[in-house]
Parts: structure tokens; sequence; C-alpha cells
């Protein structure tokens, strides 16, 4: 879970800064292409694809829009939103992931996790609003940080419905589908975008995010996604969140941003307590 919370962190501290260099729709859908060429060439070198595997098509549709909206608005946010309140927004998916989770898979939550995700709710709005309670009172989110949250609940939605729609296939192979899908619906819907970029001309960081992205927090991620959301409920297929904003404070530290600031640490720590409080807590 360390090392899964810390490739996700890599995509809030890279992704701010190429942000606002491409279109979100682009880089999306590059990423998507490029992430499955690689599960493709491991599941080919590794379980094969099934014909089976192919059959109900609609079904990695479903999972590839619904995935690939919450990336593209994860870029959309990123244009004003910092690393560290962004990846506090992500620490807010658990508790709409449950949600879900009751309404798909009627998965119950158990008191344990319930606590876990209100601290874990808490403990993000405090980073989110640098501790200022009069503002974490009136809920005053700004435009990236919004834009970003509808991308979250694509992402809690995405998780109990990987279990619903699975149908015994290796989850090699579904993330396959998923991504395959995916990038057909982005390069039917960001095709202009696509076009007008001058893919020779962009910066060095945009490259770099995008196989970061592609090949760390796509391709690797995906397959460990996929393979949680089958065993465990969607809250705790979720519970690496937790981590990730004391992640993105350490990566944009080194990355010459410096720290956030005392104030923030309260709320980091309360969302790590979060995290040992829904990993302790029982299955239900």
């Amino acid at each position: 879970m360390l090392l899964f919370s810390a490739l996700v962190a890599g995509s809030f501290s890279l992704g701010a800064r190429a942000a606002n260099l491409i279109d979100p729709a682009a880089i999306t859908a590059m990423r998507f292409v490029i992430a499955a060429g690689v599960i493709g060439a491991v599941a080919l070198a590794g379980p094969g694809i099934p014909r089976r595997g192919l059959h109900a098509p609609w079904r990695y549709l479903l999972l590839g829009g619904i995935f690939s909206s919450y990336f593209v608005l994860m870029f959309e946010g990123l244009k004003t939103a910092s690393p560290v309140s962004a990846s506090a927004v992500f620490t807010l998916t658990p508790l709409i992931a449950a949600g879900f989770g009751w309404l798909v898979m009627r998965q119950r939550m158990t008191s344990r996790m319930a606590l876990a995700m209100a601290l874990g709710a808490v403990g993000a709005l405090w980073v989110i609003f640098r501790g200022d309670l009069a503002a974490m009172l009136r809920l005053e989110l700004g435009r990236g940080e919004l834009v970003y949250l509808s991308g979250c609940v694509a992402h809690a939605l995405y998780i109990p419905l990987v279990r619903r729609l699975n149908r015994g296939e290796n989850p090699v192979v579904f993330t396959l589908g998923t991504l395959v899908a995916g990038a057909i619906v982005l390069l039917i819907w960001g095709w202009q975008a696509i076009g007008a970029t001058a893919w020779t001309n962009l910066p060095p960081i945009v490259w770099i995010t995008l196989f970061y992205v592609s090949l760390f927090a796509s391709a690797a991620t995906f397959v460990l996604v996929q393979f949680a959301s089958l065993r465990l409920p969607a809250a705790k297929v979720m519970a690496y969140t937790y981590l990730t904003p004391a992640w993105v404070i350490a990566l944009e530290a080194l990355l010459g941003q410096g720290l956030p600031g005392g104030i923030v640490l309260p709320g980091v720590a309360v969302t790590l307590l979060a995290l040992w409080l829904l990993l302790e807590g029982d299955d239900g």
C-alpha cells in the first residue's frame, strides 16, 4: 500500500506541472493508449486473452468511460488546484465508494469503517482549507477542487462496478479490456484536442508526466485496483488514498516547492489514523 499510494502521489505532483500545457483529453487519451499497449503485452506474455474475456464488451465501455472521465477531470482540476489540496480531495473517495458499494453490491459498513471514513473526511477538509475552520464550515471549495471532486465520484463508482461486472476474467485481461475501451472513448471524444496538440513541441515535463502516469499510475495501478476490487469492500480498496497527501507533501518538498506549513499536519495525521482504523476493521 505504501508503494501504491506513492505511485499515485507522483501523478498529482507531475500532473499539476503539465495540466496547463496540454489538453486534459489529449494527455488522458494517450496515457490510455500507452497503458493498454503495456498491459496487452503483459497479457499476451502471461495468461493470454481468452475468448470469453471478449464477451459483453459493453462492460468495458462502461468501465472505460467512467474511469477515463476521472483522469480527464483530474487534469482539469489540477490546472488551478494545488497538488496537496487535490490529493486531500482524493481521500474523500473511500467515503463515496462506500456509498456506491452499498448501492451496487449491498456491501455493508461497520461502525469502525464509518468512524474511519468520517475521520478521513475531516482530515481531508482540514488539509484542503489549511485549517481555516470558518472556510471548512462554509465548504468554499475552489473550482479546481470541485472539478476534481466530480472526478473522484466517478472513481468511487468504478470500484464496485468492477466487482459487479467481472465474470471471472483475470484482473490483467479485465484491465486490458477497460483500458482499450477507455482509449476508444477518449480518441473519439477528444479527437479535436488530440489533433490540435503540437506533440513535437510539447515541453519535456509533459512527456515525463505522460509516460509516468501511463506506466505507473495507469498500467500498474489499474491491475492492482482491479485485483483488490474483486476481493475487498469498495471503501477498503480506496484505503490507500489516505496515505497520498503525505506522499504529495514530501514530493512537493523534494521538487523545491517547500512544505505547506505545519497547519496541515493535523489533517494528515487524522487521515493516517483513518487508514489504520479502516484497515484494522472487519471486512463486513
